[in-house]
C-alpha cells in the first residue's frame, strides 16, 4: 500500500470523504484549503487523510476514512500515523483534530497514537449539521478536540 498526496488534477475521493463527514458542504469547505492524501491499495483508494492548515505551526487533520473493505486492517493507524510525520517534516509544531463525541473506536485510536485531548466543542454538530448523528448508538453533539506536540517524539 502506498499513501500519497493526491495528483494534480486527480479528483479527491468524494465518496470516501463523506462517509467520514456527512456534509458535502462541510467537506468542499475544506478540502480545497488543505492537501488531500490517498492511501492506494491494488490501484483502488483504501483510505484517505486531509493536512488543513490552521495557524502558524499548526495544521489540523481532517477526515480520516478508511474504505469499507478496507477496515480493520491497521490502516486507519497507518493513515494517521503518516499524518503526523508528513506534518512533522512540513515544519509543523502542532497537529490538531477534532472527533465526535460518539467516535468512540477513533478516540481511542487517536491517543494511541499520541494525541491528547484538549478541549470539547460542545453541540458542534447541532450547530453545524442539518442532520442528527448517530454513531455506536450514541447522539453526535460535540467535538472532542485533541492535539499533539509535533517536537517531541513519542
Amino acid at each position: 500500500m502506498e499513501i500519497r498526496k493526491l495528483l494534480s488534477g486527480e479528483l479527491p475521493p468524494m465518496d470516501l470523504l463523506l462517509s467520514a463527514d456527512p456534509s458535502p458542504h462541510m467537506v468542499n469547505g475544506y478540502i480545497h484549503r488543505g492537501d488531500c492524501y490517498i492511501a492506494v491499495h491494488d490501484a483502488g483508494v483504501a483510505g484517505v487523510f486531509v493536512l488543513l492548515p490552521t495557524r502558524p505551526d499548526t495544521a489540523e487533520l481532517v477526515n480520516v476514512a478508511v474504505a469499507e473493505d478496507y477496515q480493520g486492517q491497521g490502516i486507519g493507524k497507518q493513515l494517521v500515523l503518516q499524518a503526523i510525520e508528513t506534518a512533522r517534516q512540513e515544519g509543523y509544531t502542532t497537529l490538531e483534530l477534532g472527533t465526535g463525541n460518539s467516535s468512540v473506536g477513533q478516540l481511542a485510536l487517536y491517543q494511541k497514537c499520541g494525541f491528547r485531548i484538549v478541549g470539547v466543542d460542545l453541540d458542534f454538530f447541532t450547530r453545524h449539521y442539518a442532520e442528527i448523528i448517530y454513531e455506536n448508538g450514541i447522539h453526535c453533539r460535540d467535538m472532542v478536540r485533541l492535539s499533539q506536540d509535533l517536537t517531541k517524539r513519542k
